[in-house]
């Protein structure tokens, strides 16, 4: 691949994106690369996490590439928007946890593949906006469903449609990310919570997911059922014998990830 690179250590792989001459811009082909990238890793057993970055120090993403949309007509801009919504979906709903390390700008685009991550950790220099509006459009990868979910309607209007840049300590405020960190500090604490996340059952991860991804598609009861489903799907794996009887017997759980 050209724009995005791969490594995997024990049971985490990370996920750059190397555009950095670009601020590591989003076009067509920066997509497809990372919609590739995904869709693979989701389906190694031997992967329990994935952190996704930037390279370089100043972005993590700086948005689309406005170069390749700026003549497009009104059916390849939407069909530009689904590719997008296309990769967060897939980043959103991947069985394994993804743990966005920002490491600079997050801008528009940027901004929403961190939105879709399990969990965003920055560095004190990151920066988060929606900044399309600037530009005579709107959000178009989830930009305007996700941050309202997550930071709620108030935070996600104001960045929205006024456009404006959000420092770290703000997006920390708001919910926007989990954790700030010195540049120097982040990848390592990307990955110390990478690793501890993969030493549990992946198996229990990827229900935890699925159950918390549905959270806001149905209401409360339909949840709980869901949850009871899962939480009985536990008892038939090899995990849940040996996390229990670990407990019981007062010794770290050795989990097979089955």
């Amino acid at each position: 691949m050209t724009f995005v690179s791969l490594s995997v250590e024990g049971r985490v792989a990370t996920v750059t994106l190397d555009r950095p001459e670009a601020m590591n811009a989003f076009n067509s082909q920066v997509l497809r690369e990372l919609l590739e990238q995904f869709v693979a890793l989701g389906h190694r057993e031997d992967v329990g996490v994935i952190i996704l970055t930037g390279a370089g120090k100043k972005a993590f993403a700086a948005g689309a590439d406005i170069a390749e949309m700026r003549d497009k007509p009104p059916d390849e801009g939407r069909s530009f928007a689904e590719l997008g919504q296309m990769v967060t979906t897939t980043i959103e709903r991947i069985p394994q946890p993804v743990i966005a390390a920002v490491n600079g700008y997050a801008l528009g685009g940027g901004c929403e593949m961190a939105l879709a991550c399990d969990i965003r950790l920055c560095s004190d220099n990151a920066r988060f906006g929606q900044l399309e509006i600037n530009l005579g459009i709107i959000p178009g990868w989830g930009g305007s469903q996700r941050l309202v979910r997550l930071c709620g309607p108030a935070f996600a209007r104001d960045l929205i449609y006024t456009g404006r840049i959000a420092d770290a300590q703000e997006a920390l405020r708001w919910g926007l990310v989990n954790a700030v960190y010195s540049q120097d500090e982040l990848m390592e604490k990307a990955r110390e919570m990478a690793e501890a996340i993969a030493g549990k059952s992946g198996v229990m991860i990827q229900y935890a997911k699925a159950c918390m991804n549905r959270a806001f598609d149905q209401d409360l009861a339909g949840g709980l059922r869901l949850e009871a489903g899962f939480f009985g799907l536990c008892f038939a794996t090899e995990d849940q014998k040996e996390g229990m009887s670990a407990f019981l017997e007062k010794r770290p759980a050795e989990f097979k990830h089955r």
